[in-house]
């Protein structure tokens, strides 16, 4: 196959898709016009394709090297983010749109030092500085005259935030905060970009006034010297060193000795510190939250578009490999037409599609129930928080499990770093961890649920679990049936049963004497399984309802498709949760025959359209980065093209041959 051409077997495959590409293209980027704006940011950014693309690949580089080549990069690409800055005026909304854009298909597979800039600094700052601090900082910030970070978590605290250590101590004779980190432990671990990159950074420290601890609160701090970048005196700074992933991101440590900033340096939108020490408390501390909401709706999003560069990968590879014979005499099969591979493939393109229309579902309460906080009105922030929680820990679980499978499935091949999955399954293996660890989030959604379990009778619930009262009521009766809303429905009872049984066994373990920490503690697996039921049941009810809406305005061929989509998603998972089914539900074991006929006839429906699904992502070739999943197919020139990028092939016989092992091997050692 020449240069320029495409593989014959996917250009087959695009063929016999059944619907319209661009179509779904539209849909999956919010119009017309949203695809429009997206690929101009591609454009703006391909006019420094050589710089941005060219050069030595990162995985030949040093730790070091791989640092200031991520730093040179980030450079160009948020120049080129500044001039979309200036053309559009921007805010938290279209924040999202940059960072799973431009930004969250990320230039370099290792991540960016600028990242936090974007997705924590500027959005916390945005949400808890006053409108003279904002005046101050943020048009600085916006155009990235300064870089800043965000140090919340510690070397001894990530969890418990009331646990951590580091102190800022208010001195009314200089009207100064006293920054302090009085141990190793109280060291900030982890802000990304804080390493070498950043110069300032909001730090989350114990608010101290008048003798008397405040809880808390966030501080801007100059980190470094604008001119010459030295860490500034007090101030212990660097980087954490070599990670499973996400190098490039320069994650940092910092250390405070007694470091002064201004009063006017705690962020007091909410809170404040008067002249005199006075501490004059938030008039709705909850407000606090729509930051910390606003971030794992990011997280959420780049889960997606993760997913989406895993299973494009996959899924054309899928389409070239071909390999072994179904019966003999047969040309060699692709591998894509082994029902096995299907599983694995249709399913995580299935799960991409059914997080998308979360991602969106979730972008659209916090919208809404954020300015109702801002207007007083808390009536769903526990929903808001809960909703946040679980939609951020499964889809960073369900990112990392199809993402690992996506590169088993490419067999040894899919081992290559240039393929671009091991990268990729580090940064959902990652996620699983950051802004709030899996299985604390849902036990966060655990908490919520007990608590709307013991309010269910006394009045009307908030919208997403609302069928908690449905499935509990007085003659509700239910017979398992094999339907999306069969299997929806079973889920609510799963979820419901779950959620009153972990009730009863806190409430008898307080009976018997113990107390209510250590009970919680005690069936905190029961309180997880809990949460991850509440939450499939909503993740598998969003994608139905919300894509039986879209599917009205879409032409016939498109909406047959991703009705099939749905069906596959819902089936996968029932298949998955077999064991909560057939405890808490009526399914009997022909059922359980018929859906597994169910499933495998959709994959059968859905495999002409596999690589038309994932070319409707639209992941240009300098995006994707990968030698397996390019749009072309050349996947065995790719391959041997990056292998000869390789040092060690840049002279036929390494120095270690004369140096170890010619001297070993004629018995000279």
């Amino acid at each position: 196959m020449g240069i320029g051409e495409v593989n014959k077997d996917l250009i087959k495959e695009r063929a016999k898709c059944t619907f319209n590409v661009t179509e779904l293209t539209y849909f999956l980027d919010g119009g017309k016009d949203k695809t429009l704006e997206r690929k101009e940011r591609e454009r703006v950014m391909l006019t420094k394709r050589e710089e941005l693309f060219g050069g030595t690949p990162d995985e030949y580089l040093s730790h070091k090297e791989k640092y200031e080549n991520s730093t040179r990069k980030a450079v160009i690409l948020f120049s080129l983010l500044r001039k979309i800055q200036e053309e559009n005026n921007t805010d938290l909304t279209n924040y999202r749109n940059l960072l799973s854009g431009v930004l969250g298909a990320s230039i370099s597979q290792d991540g960016s030092p600028f990242g936090l800039h974007y997705i924590m600094f500027m959005p916390v700052f945005m949400s808890q500085a006053d409108e003279e601090q904002q005046e101050r900082w943020l048009h600085r910030a916006l155009n990235c005259s300064i870089i800043g970070s965000y140090a919340q978590t510690e070397l001894g605290h990530g969890t418990f935030i009331r646990g951590l250590e580091t102190t800022a101590t208010y001195d009314p004779s200089t009207q100064e905060f006293v920054l302090h980190s009085p141990t190793l432990t109280s060291y900030k671990w982890w802000p990304g970009g804080l390493g070498n990159t950043a110069n300032y950074c909001i730090v989350i420290a114990q608010l101290y006034s008048k003798g008397e601890c405040h809880g808390i609160h966030s501080f801007i701090v100059q980190v470094r010297d604008e001119d010459t970048h030295m860490p500034l005196p007090g101030i212990k700074v660097g980087e954490i060193g070599v990670k499973m992933g996400l190098n490039a991101v320069n994650n940092g440590f910092i250390g405070f000795e007694n470091v002064r900033i201004p009063r006017t340096n705690m962020l007091m939108k909410h809170a404040k510190i008067l002249e005199d020490g006075t501490y004059v408390k938030s008039k709705n501390s909850k407000l606090i939250y729509g930051a910390m909401v606003f971030v794992r709706v990011v997280i959420v999003f780049d889960s997606v578009n993760y997913l989406a560069k895993a299973i494009t990968v996959a899924t054309r590879y899928s389409a070239v490999r071909r390999q072994s014979q179904l019966k003999e005499g047969e040309p060699e099969r692709q591998i894509l037409d082994y029902v096995t591979q299907q599983d694995k493939i249709l399913t995580a393109i299935a799960g991409c599609f059914a997080m998308k229309m979360n991602a969106r579902m979730l972008w659209d309460t916090f919208n809404v129930i954020n300015d109702q906080l801002h207007k007083g009105n808390m009536e769903r922030l526990g929903e808001l928080h809960a909703l946040a929680c679980c939609l951020k820990a499964i889809s960073t679980s369900d990112s990392s499990l199809f993402t690992a499978r996506c590169r088993v499935s490419c067999g040894g091949h899919g081992y290559m770093v240039s393929s671009t999955l091991p990268a990729t399954s580090a940064l959902t293996t990652a996620s699983c961890t950051y802004e709030g660890d899996n299985t604390v989030l849902l036990l966060q959604t655990a908490r919520f649920l007990l608590k709307t379990w013991r309010q269910i009778d006394t009045g009307p619930l908030t919208p997403t679990v609302e069928y908690l009262k449905t499935v509990s009521a007085p003659g509700f009766s239910y017979k398992w049936e094999n339907s999306i809303e069969g299997i929806i429905r079973g889920f609510q009872i799963v979820s419901m049963k779950k959620i009153s049984s972990c009730l009863n066994l806190m409430t008898a373990k307080v009976m018997s004497g113990m107390s209510q920490a250590d009970a919680w503690n005690t069936i905190s697996i029961q309180l997880v399984s809990a949460g991850e039921s509440h939450c499939r049941a909503i993740v598998i009810s969003t994608f139905h309802e919300d894509m039986s809406k879209a599917m009205r305005s879409m032409s016939a061929s498109l909406a047959e498709v991703m009705g099939q989509l749905v069906e596959l998603y819902a089936v996968y998972w029932t298949l998955e949760r077999l064991g909560d089914l057939l405890e808490y539900t009526s399914i009997s074991g022909a059922d359980v025959v018929k859906l597994r006929s169910w499933y495998e006839e959709l994959l059968r429906k859905i495999r002409p359209n596999a690589v038309g699904l994932v070319d409707a992502f639209d992941i240009i070739d300098e995006l994707l980065q990968s030698t397996l999943g390019a749009y072309d197919g050349r996947v065995y020139e790719r391959l041997m093209e990056e292998a000869l990028k390789s040092p060690l092939n840049a002279e036929p016989v390494n120095q270690s041959f004369h140096k170890y092992l010619k001297p070993f091997m004629q018995g000279k050692l």
